[in-house]
């Protein structure tokens, strides 16, 4: 709209009545076709979510509008849904530059006297270094929270002041305090799931696989981190990237300044201990890994690599959804692409819930 109101401003200002007016005015155009090719393709996340639907016995709510965001995409605010802002979950640490040991909670309006509602954990991206809790996962919090769920969005300290492991710590202790207070909020201390994009995808599929860890866990290690599903947009899965997948945009430089303070070779352990690859086992959590074919930050061969550990040993459901055209972040505004990704999100979660509730309902006639 802004750049159909500047075109119509330089046209009536007579900018077309030269070669290089009409060349700017044809570029202008061809830049319009492309945004239309961009939405069309976009247009494709409704049938690859469909057949993961299909595949994998999910149920979609109601179909997306093939307009979906177009006019208020970062508009987050939705009816009937309240957000407590900046709860503590634990004593500022060593590295905190100020607010990073606080948490958001977006939960729905009202008293509420039924059963304990599913509870998810939103960890945001930012490379490790930058990044705050207001910034990603809206829509998928927003939509849970509309079905019930109770969502916390986490902050944690970030580099270069502070130095792996202390990312992972902050996200067990923001898990150990949701798992504490769940009650006051109405949540299920036994059903907690993870998600997060780029960096908090990483930490999301790190907490995910390193339950109970009481190397991620000084101080609390007999608190029990076990998580019942996670959803990791674009996440980094390998720091070491042993698969080849970054070639020469390999993290190494930047993790071993700015990160983990160490080149793997002085620190190997700790290297391995940071990656989620180098920790999926049988015991993994059901996993959907949401990953875009043109992401140029985080790479959609990662995330195959990653996807293909998982189905080689984990003894839970592992679902991959690729969106064809999707870049990095896609999915922190709103969009038909994003709403579609947090259509299966939203199922994936809901039927790993409705999973956890049978196993319950058998166990206690069983007992």
């Amino acid at each position: 709209a802004v750049q159909a109101l500047v075109t119509l401003a330089f046209g009536f200002a007579g900018a077309f009545r030269s070669d290089l007016g009409l060349l700017g005015l044809t570029l202008t155009f061809a830049s319009w076709g492309l945004l239309l090719a961009c939405h069309f393709r976009s247009l494709g996340a409704a049938l690859a979510v469909q057949k993961l639907a299909l595949r994998s016995g999910l149920e979609l709510a109601a179909p997306v509008s093939p307009v979906h965001g177009l006019w208020r995409p970062f508009r987050m605010k939705r009816a009937g849904l309240r957000v407590l802002r900046d709860l503590e979950y634990g004593p500022a640490l060593p590295g905190d530059k100020g607010g990073r040991n606080l948490l958001d909670v977006v939960l729905p309006e009202g008293e509420h006297s039924g059963p304990p509602r599913p509870m998810l954990l939103q960890v945001h991206g930012g490379g490790w270094t930058i990044g705050n809790k207001e910034q990603q996962g809206q829509p998928l919090m927003a939509e849970l929270a509309s079905r019930g769920w109770v969502c916390f969005a986490s902050n944690y300290r970030l580099s270069p002041q502070a130095t792996f492991p202390d990312h992972i710590i902050d996200v067990k202790r923001a898990i150990a305090w949701i798992r504490a207070h769940a009650a006051q909020y109405g949540g299920d201390p036994g059903f907690l799931c993870i998600t997060g994009g780029s960096a908090g995808g990483h930490l999301a599929a790190l907490a995910a696989l390193s339950a109970n860890d009481p190397h991620f866990q000084p101080g609390f290690e007999p608190v029990d981190t076990r998580l019942q599903a996670a959803a990791p947009f674009y996440g980094v899965f390998d720091w070491l990237d042993r698969a080849g997948d970054r070639g020469s945009d390999a993290l190494i430089p930047f993790l071993a300044k700015s990160v983990q303070k160490c080149r793997p070779e002085q620190d190997p352990e700790r290297w391995e201990a940071a990656s989620p690859l180098s920790r999926v086992s049988a015991d993994a959590p059901p996993f959907l890994v949401v990953q875009g074919t043109h992401d140029s930050l985080v790479f959609v061969e990662e995330a195959r690599t990653f996807v293909r550990a998982l189905e080689e040993k984990s003894q839970q459901a592992v679902l991959y959804l690729e969106l064809a055209g999707a870049q990095h972040a896609f999915d922190i505004f709103h969009s038909v692409r994003s709403a579609w990704a947090v259509q299966a999100v939203a199922a994936f979660l809901e039927k790993c819930h409705a999973g956890h509730l049978a196993a319950q309902q058998g166990g206690q006639r069983e007992v």
